[in-house]
């Protein structure tokens, strides 16, 4: 992008605030953007503080002024106040989202540990909701989006650039864009399969109430009849004697 607009620049002269913003200003540098930061994958400009990421890249924070002990917002405008509001609500439902997906974690694994209906239908009601609340959080981060690029909120934003950086500016949503509404849908389906367990282990258990309790039964390999009290003995009809061991004695060879 910036190769171009030097271009522009030494075609058109007189450029020089042009070229002094360019050097000076973060949003003429190519620039990956996420909830928390803005990172800088090539050149960084010399005039904004930043810090080396975990991968290895140069990162600024995205101030949301939380607190806002010196009231430094005093002077947006009410577009600036709703992005900046709706960048703090999409940060907070994801935080809402995640909590209830830990929930649901335990509430899964005894549900299934114990074969209960209840848990289970716990855990998908869970599931739902942390669907419902990172959905929200998309739609607040796409708002978020709109504004910067719609609305006049503030220089470093698409409405107040000039036109040679209007022009030459591209944007794409990357990997962790994908991800994210992935996931959102990863939960709604999950949510489906617990309530149709739940369906499940519910129809089982009302099938065989009483399972839990029934004591196995083993065939014996040899049954004895004994007669019951006050009754003689049963009678063998009359045989040849019965010897315990040989009859003819020990054998010696």
């Amino acid at each position: 992008m910036k190769s171009q607009i030097l271009d522009y620049a030494s075609k058109r002269g007189g450029q020089e605030a042009l070229l002094e913003a360019m050097n000076t200003k973060y949003y003429y540098y190519t620039r990956t953007k996420g909830l928390f930061r803005i990172c800088f994958p090539k050149e960084r400009p010399p005039t904004v503080e930043t810090y080396l990421s975990p991968v290895e890249t140069h990162c600024m924070n995205i101030e949301y002024y939380l607190p806002d002990v010196d009231n430094l917002t005093r002077g947006f405008s009410e577009d600036a106040m709703t992005r900046l509001h709706m960048g703090r609500s999409a940060i907070a439902l994801f935080i809402l989202a995640f909590l209830t997906i830990f929930i649901a974690f335990w509430t899964g694994i005894f549900g299934c540990w114990r074969r209960s209906p209840g848990n289970i239908t716990a855990t998908a009601i869970l599931m739902l909701l942390a669907c419902l609340l990172s959905a929200g959080a998309m739609g607040l981060w796409h708002g978020v989006e709109y504004y910067e690029k719609e609305r006049v909120v503030g220089e470093e934003f698409y409405q107040q650039w000039n036109n040679v950086l209007r022009s030459e500016t591209v944007t794409t949503h990357d990997w962790s864009y994908v991800l994210a509404w992935a996931s959102v849908a990863c939960s709604f389906v999950s949510s489906i399969f617990f309530m149709i367990s739940a369906c499940c282990v519910k129809s089982e258990n009302q099938e065989t109430p009483n399972m839990h309790y029934v004591l196995p039964v083993y065939p014996q390999k040899q049954q004895y009849a004994y007669p019951p009290p006050g009754y003689p003995p049963q009678a063998y009809p009359p045989g040849p004697p019965y010897y315990h061991g040989s009859q003819y004695g020990p054998y010696n060879y």
